[in-house]
C-alpha cells in the first residue's frame, strides 16, 4: 500500500514504485514475487515485482488486474516486441538487434538482444530474476534454432540483492563469437566478452550517419571499441580514419571487422592510447582532423556523479573542438541516462566557449529504433548525440 499522493506517477503509467512511496507491505512476499499495488485508500492500481533490497521497491508488470504474470504473459510481450521491430530489422538488413528494451517494452529489468543465432539476455531486476526460467523457456520455444547466453554480470544487480550470473542457458554452441550484419556491413561480436550484452547495437543509426559525412575526410574515432563507426566511414570513402581505444583486444577485433568487410586497411589506423591524453598530445603537436567522433562510456551512474560527468564531457569536447579544422564536424554522444538532452547541449556549448570556437548543431542523434522510448518512461531516453559543425 502506498503513502497518500504517491500513486500519481503510477496513474500516469510510470512503472516504478520507490521505497519512500510505500506505506506498508502486506504479508511477506518473496524477493521478485508478483504483488498487488494499492493506493492509500485501498484502490488497486497495478501488479508488480517486489524488490526489498532496492530503492525501486516495485516494478510494474501490468496495469490490468486480470492479466496473470505467467508463460503466456511473457510470450505476448516478446511476440509484440518482435512485431514492432519488423520494419527496422528489414530496412537495415539486421541480424543483430534489441528484442526487449526493459521498461520501454513493458518488461522492466529485462534486456534481450539477438545476435544472429545467439540470444543474449540481461536480467537486472528482482522480478526479472524471479521469472528467469519462464523467460528462458519462452525464448527457447519462440527461437528454437538459437542458443541463449546470459549476461547478468553487471553491478546493478547488486542493488537488487542479486548475484552476478553469466554463461550458457541452453546447450553451449561452439563459440560465443558470432557475425552480425547491419546496413550491408558485417560485424564480429563476442557475447561472452563484449561490452553490455556483447555489442553497442544502440549506435547503429549514428554509425550510418557518420558514413554520410565521411567521404574524403580525415577522421578521429575516439573510444572506438571494435571500430564500427570506422567501418561506415571507410566504406563511404574517408581519406583516413584513426581508431583510438585503451583496449588492445577491442582494436584487434576492429581490425578483424575491417578485413571481414574487405575494406582497405591502408587508410585506417589503430591506436592504443588513453583518449584524454592523446587529445592533449595532438593539441600540443598541432594535429587536426576534418571530423571527430566522441562516443565515451557512461560517465555518471548516479546523481552524485553528475557534476563530475559534466566536467568530463566538457573537457573532452573542448579538446576535440580544438583539433577540428575549419568547418570540421564533431559527432559527440552521452549514454548517461542522468544527463538529459538540454544539459548535454549546455555542456557542449560551454566546451565551445572554452575552446574559443563557434559552432552549430546540424543534426541530433539518439538510440536506434529497436531501443524505443516509452512515452510513460522518459528514463528510456538515454543516448543523446549531436553533430556539430565548428567554424
Amino acid at each position: 500500500m502506498l503513502n497518500p499522493g504517491r500513486e500519481k506517477s503510477l496513474l500516469r503509467r510510470h512503472p516504478w514504485v520507490f521505497s519512500k512511496a510505500v506505506k506498508k507491505v502486506i504479508g511477506d512476499p518473496l524477493q521478485g514475487e508478483t504483488i498487488d499495488i494499492y493506493d492509500s485508500k485501498g484502490n488497486w492500481i497495478a501488479k508488480g515485482s517486489f524488490s526489498p533490497n532496492s530503492q525501486i521497491r516495485a516494478r510494474v508488470w501490468t496495469f490490468d488486474a486480470n492479466e496473470a504474470i505467467d508463460d503466456a504473459f511473457f510470450r505476448r510481450r516478446i511476440e509484440k516486441a518482435k512485431y514492432l521491430r519488423l520494419k527496422p530489422i528489414a530496412d537495415g538488413g539486421l541480424t543483430g538487434y534489441r528484442l526487449i528494451a526493459g521498461e520501454s517494452d513493458n518488461m522492466p529489468g529485462i534486456t534481450i538482444d539477438v545476435y544472429a543465432n545467439i540470444i543474449s539476455c540481461q536480467l537486472l531486476s528482482a522480478g526479472a530474476d524471479y521469472h528467469r526460467h519462464t523467460i528462458f523457456r519462452v525464448l527457447q520455444d519462440l527461437y528454437p534454432e538459437h542458443g541463449i547466453y546470459e549476461r547478468s554480470d553487471v553491478d546493478v544487480r547488486k542493488k537488487e540483492g542479486l548475484p552476478l550470473n553469466k554463461g550458457w542457458v541452453t546447450e553451449p554452441l561452439d563459440s560465443t563469437e558470432v557475425t552480425i550484419e547491419e546496413h550491408g556491413l558485417k560485424i564480429k561480436v563476442d557475447v561472452e566478452k563484449g561490452h553490455k550484452t556483447g555489442f553497442y547495437l544502440d549506435q547503429r543509426d549514428s554509425r550510418l550517419a557518420a558514413g554520410r559525412y565521411a567521404k574524403g575526410k580525415t577522421i578521429l574515432n575516439c573510444f572506438s571499441y571494435t571500430g564500427t563507426f570506422s567501418l561506415h566511414c571507410a566504406k563511404a570513402g574517408a581519406k583516413e580514419v584513426s581508431n583510438v581505444d585503451v583496449s588492445q583486444t577491442a582494436l584487434d577485433l576492429a581490425k578483424e571487422n575491417l578485413s571481414l568487410n574487405n575494406l582497405d586497411e591502408a587508410n585506417v589506423n589503430f591506436i592504443k592510447f588513453d583518449v584524454f591524453k592523446l587529445l592533449r598530445q595532438y593539441r600540443e603537436e598541432g594535429k587536426t582532423f576534418d571530423m571527430i567522433i566522441l562516443d565515451p562510456p557512461k560517465f555518471a551512474d548516479s546523481k552524485a556523479q553528475l557534476t563530475g560527468a559534466c566536467r568530463g564531457y566538457k573537457d573532452i569536447n573542448m579538446l576535440a573542438m580544438q583539433l577540428l579544422n575549419k568547418n570540421g564536424l564533431l559527432f559527440t554522444f552521452s549514454c548517461s541516462g542522468l544527463m538529459d538532452a538540454g544539459l548535454f547541449q549546455k555542456v557542449v556549448a560551454d566546451a565551445a566557449l572554452d575552446a574559443k570556437r563557434e559552432g552549430r548543431i546540424i543534426e541530433r542523434l539518439q538510440q536506434a529504433a529497436d531501443h524505443p522510448i516509452s512515452l510513460n518512461y522518459p528514463e528510456g531516453y538515454y543516448l543523446k548525440g549531436l553533430i556539430c559543425q565548428m567554424d
